[in-house]
């Protein structure tokens, strides 16, 4: 009989495993369940899996011809002789809620050759009394470990696990390590052992540098950690908080180092520094030792409840055992025992012996609910029928429950406990119909709730990116960066964001600390990206690029550059957007080959206009198509007419070939008021009046087919510019304008005019604001004595009318309707050009 014993890090382990596969035949038995699964791996990559066997509360592999047994310290089959037995963490005896069992294996557990007890120096007084033949074997640790001090949270080394004693305390952390390093594992011992050792393989990665954690860690965990900082020491035992012992800071303190890698720990959060007594305590592993050890009694009585219950309570007979506090198992059998039903079932050994295994069946919330005390009273009841076992479509209920892997992370905590006591409820074959299905069924939920914790952990308190960049800078790395096809930026691997363009889009989930090493990263990766791209654009043919109404260029679809005012209103400048990614000479290539695009696009659009500019025309006709062409195609006849009346013959025959039209109130052409034609002198009209009262972009154009539109707040001048000019409330199309000027003075020749409804649905109006227009065009509203409305000619009101008529409040000065400067004159002048 041989105890193992020192601080961690000495190879205890390895050592009893070595020493058991000398052996024909062996067992272990471990604290944990994850570790008794890792060191089972380990084993049968040694002996091959027809050897080993694993053997835990909540999985049973055992092949036919199995030697080596690995187990939890609970589910060791001592009924089964092996040549070799060891018992880790044997200084778990002390324990307030698992001693007992430690103290069970310690005081009876025997391999039949040797026998192994691994664990720390505190036990080996207690074991020289308990056990006196052992021979005891002290292990050094292989590597120093030293007191660091306080450190802020944020400036934790890389490779360092922070321990607290509570979930909130835990998510609090890790959430700031997240904010601030990019991430951190986490592992507490509410998780299943696969999500636990998924977190710790993240860790163990290299994907984050930090671990979060509870006292879990202390257990035997194999990971690179270098440091340990304690954010609290107080813990809540089970009935009250207490402060830890320094043997168990040292237990936890001890992950830091690797082998013959040194380590520290020290403090961190709102912890101050330790006292010089506990730090010279840890680093030279010096302990007080056990004074008791957890016991209780197992020679079990079976005759009644309160036999049972009574032998449970039964004392100790040395002064270093101490009894047990009522363990779980102890107060569901208070609890059950009560129940009169099962009083009455339970009246033999057998059915005594029977309620004693249903107790014993674990709650791993740890809470001894009321609902886990009915469901071992269910299971109890259902055992005790006729058939002795669990009813199939019941257990199939039960299981379901848990199938479901939405939810937060507490929610799939709380689902993940339930289903690990059906694991170990599947485990018990004499009480179900078919155990394998069953083992499998809950195996395969308890996996799948494991994944979507452990993604759901990741997702909560990892940002892969930010851990990248902060390792990589850390190690004063230069980030690497590349553009896929679809415009995807990344940085190490990581989506950091999209260029669409020329314009580079950061992902807004990118922490803000980290904007300016990402920015740097992407600028070094977009270099080469954004000349490629100025060299597609000036190669790009003329339909890979279009403007949209709001006056933005787009190539590909995406903007590049947008209108502003330029030398004239059909000459407008060229900006570049987004060009902050752009190197020297870069900006004017975008702007030269967008602006040579432009050109052609507004000469194909208003090509009639820019044949009048460049017609070869007589001094008069040459100074109205030049005021045309800057306006537009668009012009009030009143202020054109000193021009006008300076025309010959030829002049008008030749403006007429060009599509100018002399009308009575308008000069315009017809082929510009066509609606792709208007969607363009709207907007070079509204890009050249840009400013801090610029017109909204894209400019009120009226829609396609409309043949006037109300007025509303735009400038007058704009109608007049887009072929509409404004006539009170209404802007009409130059041609219907004219259209109705005609009908307005034929109707006129014919008696008195009046608000005919024809007349509003000629230009589109109602008969409201068919009133409004009338009087912007000089006609004054008379009511008859039988109240018959009608309308004469008068002085025009409005920007249309002549600058030379009668002041504002002088009777307008009647004119001839043969006069040359008649309106009616000059409509018989456009009848003659024609």
């Amino acid at each position: 009989m041989t105890a193992v014993l020192g601080p961690t890090n000495t190879g205890k382990t390895f050592l009893a495993i070595e020493r058991m596969l000398g052996y024909r035949s062996g067992m272990i038995g471990f604290p944990l369940r994850l570790l008794a699964r890792e060191n089972y791996e380990k084993i049968v990559k040694a002996k091959g899996r027809h050897a080993v066997a694993l053997v835990t509360g909540e999985e049973k592999i055992i092949p036919p011809r199995a030697t080596y047994f690995v187990c939890t310290v609970e589910s060791m089959p001592l009924d089964r002789p092996v040549a070799f037995l060891a018992v880790d963490e044997i200084q778990l005896c002390a324990d307030p809620e698992r001693g007992h069992i430690f103290t069970e294996r310690l005081l009876h557990a025997r391999g039949m050759d040797e026998t192994m007890f691994l664990g720390a120096d505190t036990i080996r007084p207690l074991i020289q009394k308990l056990v006196p033949r052992v021979e005891f074997i002290s292990r050094p640790r292989f590597s120093s470990l030293t007191y660091a001090g306080h450190k802020k949270l944020t400036r934790l080394p890389p490779r360092s696990a922070v321990v607290a004693f509570s979930a909130t305390d835990v998510y609090t952390m890790a959430e700031l390590i997240r904010r601030q390093r990019g991430g951190t594992a986490v592992v507490l011992g509410a998780l299943s052992p696969r999500t636990r050792n998924a977190q710790v393989a993240l860790y163990q990665a290299g994907e984050v540098d930090y671990l979060v954690a509870t006292d879990a860690i202390g257990m035997g965990l194999n990971m690179d950690v270098d440091h340990v900082a304690f954010a609290r020491l107080t813990k809540f035992d089970g009935h009250a908080p207490r402060r830890l012992r320094p043997n168990e800071i040292a237990q936890i303190a001890g992950r830091a180092g690797r082998h013959m890698t040194d380590g520290t720990f020290g403090t961190t959060a709102d912890l101050n520094g330790l006292d010089a007594e506990t730090i010279d305590a840890v680093e030279n592993h010096k302990f007080e030792s056990l004074k008791a050890i957890m016991w209780r009694n197992t020679a079990l009585r079976f005759e009644n409840p309160t036999v049972l219950i009574k032998s449970l309570e039964e004392r100790p007979a040395r002064p270093e055992l101490m009894r047990v506090r009522d363990a779980d198992d102890h107060l569901s059998l208070l609890a059950l025992s009560r129940d009169p039903e099962i009083a009455a079932k339970a009246t033999n050994r057998a059915a005594v012996r029977l309620l004693w295994e249903v107790c014993q069946i674990p709650d791993f919330r740890k809470v001894l609910s009321d609902a886990h005390t009915r469901l071992l009273s269910q299971i109890y009841r259902h055992l005790m029928t006729p058939e002795a076992r669990l009813p199939e479509d019941w257990v199939a209920k039960q299981v379901a429950r848990m199938d479901k892997t939405e939810g937060d992370i507490d929610t799939l905590v709380s689902r993940i406990s339930h289903i690990r006591t059906w694991t170990y409820i599947s485990n018990r074959p004499d009480w179900l119909t078919d155990p394998k299905h069953w083992q499998e069924r809950s195996r395969e939920i308890e996996d799948k709730l494991s994944d979507a914790l452990h993604e759901r952990l990741t997702q909560r308190f990892v940002d892969r990116r930010s851990a990248v960049l902060a390792r990589t800078l850390a190690g004063g790395g230069e980030l690497l960066a590349a553009v896929t096809a679809a415009g995807e930026v990344l940085v190490e691997g990581h989506h950091v964001g999209r260029l669409e363009g020329f314009h580079f889009t950061l992902d807004p989930e990118v922490r803000e600390d980290d904007v300016r090493a990402f920015m740097s990263a992407t600028r070094r990766a977009l270099r080469d990206e954004i000349g490629r791209r100025v060299r597609l654009l000036e190669q790009a043919g003329d339909d890979k690029i279009e403007l949209r109404p709001d006056g933005v260029l787009c190539w590909d679809g995406h903007p590049v550059a947008r209108l502003g005012p330029g030398t004239s209103v059909l000459t407008p400048a060229v900006t570049p957007l987004h060009d902050e990614l752009f190197e020297s000479g870069q900006r004017d290539k975008v702007r030269a080959r967008l602006g040579r695009w432009l050109d052609q696009f507004i000469k194909d659009r208003l090509a009639p206009l820019f044949a009048l500019r460049g017609a070869d025309l007589s001094g008069t006709a040459r100074g109205l198509a030049f005021q045309l062409a800057e306006s537009l195609g668009g012009l009030a006849r009143p202020g054109l007419e000193p021009l006008i009346a300076g025309l010959g013959k030829a002049d008008r025959q030749a403006l007429n070939k060009l599509g100018v039209r002399l009308a009575t109130s308008q000069v315009f052409m017809p082929a510009l008021i066509k609606p792709r034609a208007v969607d363009l002198r709207g907007l070079l009209w509204a890009v050249s009046h840009g400013g801090p009262m610029a017109m909204p972009l894209p400019p009120p154009t009226p829609p396609a087919g409309r043949v006037s539109v109300a007025t509303d707040a735009v400038p007058p001048d704009f109608w007049e510019a887009v072929g509409y000019p404004p006539k009170g409330p209404r802007a009409v199309r130059a041609d219907i304008l004219e259209r109705f000027e005609r009908e307005l003075h034929k109707r006129s020749g014919e008696g008195p005019l009046t608000s005919a409804p024809d007349l509003a649905q000629m230009i589109g109006s109602t008969p409201q604001d068919l009133e409004g227009v009338l009087a912007a065009m000089g006609y004054r509203r008379h009511e008859g004595e039988d109240g018959a409305v009608t309308w004469r000619r008068g002085r025009p009101a409005g920007p249309g009318r002549n600058r030379k008529g009668p002041r504002r409040g002088a009777p307008a000065k009647p004119r001839a309707e043969g006069s040359t400067d008649s309106p009616f004159a000059k409509l018989r002048q456009i009848e003659f050009i024609r």
